[in-house]
């Protein structure tokens, strides 16, 4: 079966102000402010629609002092997605902030690195500097979808569907996946993890929280092969992606941008 072509939607729940010296390991000598934002992604045409991601949940970004903006249920209601009826889900990573809320999903198969399910419930567990990205009830709540058989593995590179594929990248965590999709404006690849910021592979720095360093730096010339043009990157952190981006209404303008379109600058 031929590629497909597919609309990709970035959604923003969360925020989280922080200062450039948090998002550098080494700190940073300007010290600007460089905030977060939180996104998940949507993947969709007229033959399906995938879910990246699934954020954090209510308690988990309060204990840990992130701003919920708009719960993830109800931000992607906004675009049309009815969590209950998404049949597929690809997490990146299992980190807090990509892989709460997977009970909103009942009915969906998530996609992920074999090796990011042997991390999260391996030996590095447990060490408090290593778990703490995670969240148990999020961890064991993928194991339970494991055994209920709800849980599809990829080693490496993977072609889920026509025109959507995941990619290893490893380095932020150990099993972190990016995912490449066909979109009307070429192959858009959704970093997720691997690039938090636009500043972050361009400058060839890395965020702190990191499982590999050497791993993260090699990963950024990972994510140029995989989308041959540094401008169908799309980091996953940086608010400057609804700045780059159209919105996809009026209605969520500095919610949800449309990736699957030129940038509006250069």
């Amino acid at each position: 079966m031929a590629d497909e072509i597919y609309e990709v939607l970035a959604v923003k729940y969360a925020h989280n102000g922080r200062q450039s010296s948090q998002n550098f390991i080494g700190g940073d000598e300007h010290d600007r402010p460089m905030p977060l934002d939180y996104f998940v992604w949507v993947i969709r045409n007229d033959r399906r629609t995938v879910v990246v991601d699934t954020g954090f949940n209510p308690e988990s970004g309060n204990r840990r002092a992130r701003e919920l903006t708009t719960p993830v249920n109800q931000a992607l209601s906004a675009v049309g997605v009815d969590c209950s009826r998404v049949e597929h889900v690809i997490t990146t990573h299992m980190h807090y902030d990509h892989a709460g809320n997977n009970d909103m999903f009942p009915n969906a198969c998530f996609h992920m690195q074999e090796s990011e399910m042997a991390f999260a419930t391996g030996p590095c567990m447990c060490h408090h500097s290593l778990n703490h990205p995670y969240e148990v009830d999020d961890v064991t709540g993928m194991v339970r979808r494991v055994y209920a058989g709800k849980v599809a593995f990829a080693q490496g590179d993977s072609q889920l569907f026509p025109g959507i594929s995941v990619h290893h990248i490893g380095g932020h965590s150990r099993g972190l996946q990016c995912v490449r999709v066909d979109t009307a404006r070429g192959a858009v690849v959704l970093a997720s993890d691997a690039t938090h910021h636009y500043a972050h592979m361009n400058s060839g720095r890395v965020f702190p929280t990191c499982d590999s360093v050497s791993q993260t730096v090699a990963g950024y010339g990972r994510l140029m092969e995989l989308a041959g043009d540094k401008r169908l990157i799309v980091p996953g952190h940086d608010p400057e992606v609804l700045k780059r981006y159209p919105a996809y209404s009026k209605q969520t303008e500095g919610m949800v941008a449309k990736l699957d379109v030129d940038e509006l600058m250069s």
